[in-house]
């Protein structure tokens, strides 16, 4: 089987049928390929595009990236999930510009050292930003090359990703890297797809390890299962006299890091209780319908409980993270996406 092809019928194909006219491929610099790359880890591009449009409108350059406000920055990104790549992507900006004078750096080792880039994001800007040559392997290219040369193993192991890496760097050409990285993400994207590939139209069928031998749906090796742990919490949802919603900002690390949303209590915690000692005077208390939320690793069930107070506390704890806001003022936030929703749903 020879390999010899590999970049030169996948250009082919790129030149016919690839996406060009993405918002991030016009006027290309590092900046914009950043931004794209980081919302496109984990997102499907339909879903990206838009919150890529309102972002680049609001923050057009790097520098005004930097100088926004965390919770500005995280109000754009709410809805993407991840919320670390948003926290990481502000933190970013502000490394280019206080270290860099508002220019990445132009290697992958100077990337790499900035948060929230890893290797292969960092050759996707070097390559698609510039046109040098830098090796890619997002989850796209790691399912084309598995499938391609038949590796076996779940392409999350270090092993089987280094082995992968391998590959990659071999079929890279000197030349239109930037075009060549672009194909195949794209071939990964619309045709080398996780279910029901479309290998009839797939430049690289004819030395296909996993077309020739019918393991499409085996290939990549899908990750060892595991159970998938479920936690329950309540949340307070309060409002005062004057329609204003009690939020708190989450800390720094962790799930919705830097977010706001409602206090959060155990489901078997008096909602109420708890509420008088640290909020006010209660006036009505009812629970609605408890939801599920679902994370990558684990499902959040809760359980909304709806709270009126007729005498909010004049001042807040010295140790508490939260604040009153008026209706208008939500839109100015960075709030979780089952906080918005919850929201909606309950005409708030």
């Amino acid at each position: 089987m020879t390999h010899r092809n590999f970049s030169t019928d996948t250009l082919k194909w790129f030149d016919q049928h690839g996406r060009k006219h993405l918002p991030w491929q016009q006027n290309r610099t590092a900046y914009r390929v950043w931004v794209s790359e980081i919302m496109l880890q984990q997102t499907q591009v339909t879903t990206v595009i838009p919150y890529y449009e309102r972002f680049m409108s609001s923050f057009p350059s790097v520098f005004d990236l930097a100088r926004a406000s965390q919770d500005d920055v995280l109000n754009h990104w709410a809805g993407l999930g991840y919320y670390a790549r948003g926290r990481n992507l502000h933190k970013c900006a502000q490394a280019v510009v206080d270290l860099h004078q508002g220019n990445f750096p132009e290697t992958v080792d100077g990337l790499v050292a900035l948060s929230g880039i890893g290797r292969s994001t960092a050759g996707a800007i070097i390559s698609l930003s510039s046109g040098k040559r830098a090796t890619i392997l997002d989850g796209n290219v790691k399912r084309v090359l598995a499938r391609y040369h038949g590796v076996e193993g779940w392409t999350g192991k270090a092993s089987v990703a280094e082995t992968l890496w391998q590959y990659a760097e071999k079929h890279t050409p000197e030349q239109r890297c930037d075009d060549f990285n672009q194909a195949m993400m794209d071939l990964g994207a619309t045709l080398c797809t996780r279910s029901k590939p479309d290998c009839q139209h797939c430049p690289l069928k004819p030395n296909c390890y996993a077309y020739a031998k019918g393991k499409q749906a085996e290939l990549p090796n899908k990750k060892p299962k595991k159970t998938t742990p479920v936690k329950t919490i309540q949340w307070l949802v309060l409002r005062n006299s004057q329609d204003q919603i009690y939020l708190e900002q989450r800390p720094q690390q962790g799930i919705w890091g830097g977010l706001w949303s409602f206090p959060e209590i155990a489901t078997d915690d008096d909602g109420q209780v708890i509420s008088e000692a640290h909020h006010g005077k209660v006036k009505t208390y009812s629970q609605t319908e408890p939801f599920r939320h679902t994370f990558s690793h684990y499902h959040l069930d809760i359980q909304p409980t709806l709270i009126e107070l007729s005498k909010p506390h004049r001042q807040v704890r010295s140790d508490d993270q939260g604040r009153w806001f008026g209706l208008t003022e939500l839109n100015t936030i960075g709030m979780p996406a089952p906080v918005e929703k919850l929201i909606k749903h309950l005409s708030i």
